[in-house]
């Protein structure tokens, strides 16, 4: 068999990886960008408050920024076990062991008072990636073996503040994204070598928010932030090394927020979020020296995520924070892969803020996900089915412990307590 029919036959199925991994935002997104409101499963984090890592859902939460620079750095833990037991060709029955890599996820903040009505930030995150990894000779190995995924994204942000009700903002956003992906090669003598799809690209987009407050205790945030397109350059190893393309587009994000003070010392937060992820589609790869090579059949569905919680100031130093949120997976039955066992969850989160003084601040936060099992079937009529390969019946269970602490600090002397019923000093 020659090696551009068998990359015809089978790139269709190591590619869809391109756009997964054991992410815990559903699909391929990294939500856990906040240890504040990892607190509170994000609910609120559209809102302005002490915290000014809110400017990665709703960048007009900057004009809820102190005096003088402030800078955080959010770090976050995530461990996740997940595994698939199943069948592989009607009669190989076994496991793939925990399929979910242990990830550290960094984001920092920096915002700018210019004026009264002018603010400047910066956002440095990874909002795409993670990784799968089962046993190398597990028995779903020809359609998945290692999935990776690196993002960089840089935020640059500029604020206004119109009235005390109203704010706006934008920023634009610079990203790079890697990929690289493994999976069983059947031409191959045991113990099989790896088809490898590499490739990376930067691309550019834009965020966008508002801020209202309608009347004392009340506020309103809802955040954009567009989708990227990017033409992943790179190669595919099957038999032989080839140059490849890739045009995928990032999904664009719509965000709503609400915090509303109950008394002096307690909050409620909510969240709504909407991603875009049927704008997916099914992009093609190209190679430069074979033409067209098969596309990516993703056919996501749109994401959904609801979240409520709660703010208790303790004291004047120490804040206790909870929260509860669902999650409906852009990845159904008839989509699910191995790759990417993906499906509808539950999020627990409680945190806590401890001010040193007006100027320092740690914030930790911690959460349990509980996963709904999911039936994997790669059949006839399944998107990834190859019949040269054969069927994969099985079934994933999955957790996730995301354990998050960030630390914040303020130069250019005390703020002035910002909004009284939204946010206190440092």
């Amino acid at each position: 068999m020659t090696t551009k029919t068998w990359a015809k036959l089978s790139v269709a199925a190591i590619a869809l990886a391109a756009v997964n991994g054991e992410a815990f935002a559903g699909a391929f997104a990294i939500r856990e960008q906040s240890s504040y409101y990892q607190g509170t499963s994000f609910a609120g984090y559209g809102t302005t408050g002490p915290s000014i890592s809110s400017i990665f859902w709703n960048p007009a939460t900057i004009t809820g920024a102190g005096d003088g620079i402030t800078f955080e750095s959010h770090n976050t833990a995530i461990i996740p076990d997940s595994e698939i037991d199943g069948t592989f060709a009607g009669v190989l029955t076994g496991s793939s062991g925990d399929i979910g890599n242990d990830a550290y996820v960094p984001a920092t903040y920096t915002s700018y008072k210019v004026n009264e009505d002018i603010f400047l930030g910066l956002a440095v995150n990874a909002p795409f990636g993670l990784a799968t990894k089962p046993n190398q000779n597990w028995n779903g190995q020809f359609y998945s073996r290692s999935s990776e995924i690196f993002s960089i994204n840089v935020n640059p942000i500029a604020g206004y503040r119109i009235s005390e009700k109203i704010s706006v903002a934008v920023g634009l956003q610079v990203q790079y994204l890697d990929v690289t992906l493994k999976r069983a090669n059947p031409l191959t003598p045991a113990p099989y070598a790896s088809i490898t799809l590499d490739g990376d690209d930067i691309g550019f987009g834009a965020t966008a928010g508002i801020s209202y407050k309608p009347f004392e205790g009340t506020e309103f945030g809802l955040g954009y932030r567009s989708g990227i397109a990017h033409d992943l350059d790179g190669d595919l190893n099957v038999l032989a090394n080839t140059a490849i393309e890739a045009d995928l587009v990032t999904p664009d994000q719509v965000n709503f927020s609400f915090k509303q003070r109950i008394n002096d010392s307690f909050r409620v937060l909510g969240t709504v979020e909407w991603t875009n992820w049927s704008r997916l589609g099914s992009p093609a790869i190209v190679s430069p020296s074979l033409g067209p090579v098969a596309d990516l059949p993703l056919n996501y569905d749109d994401g959904w995520f609801f979240a409520l919680g709660g703010e208790y100031d303790y004291n004047e130093n120490l804040t206790l924070r909870a929260g509860l949120g669902y999650e409906i997976s852009p990845i159904d039955d008839d989509i699910r892969s191995t790759r990417l066992p993906d499906a509808d969850r539950l999020w627990l989160s409680g945190g806590l803020t401890y001010a040193v003084n007006d100027n320092l601040a740690f914030d930790f936060g911690y959460t349990h996900i509980f996963v709904e099992d999911a039936d994997i079937n790669i059949g006839p009529g399944h998107q990834d089915y190859n019949a040269l390969i054969g069927t994969y019946v099985g079934e994933s269970e999955a957790h996730v412990d995301i354990i998050s602490a960030s630390l914040r600090y303020r130069w250019g002397g005390p703020s002035e307590d910002r909004d009284h019923d939204t946010a206190r000093k440092y």
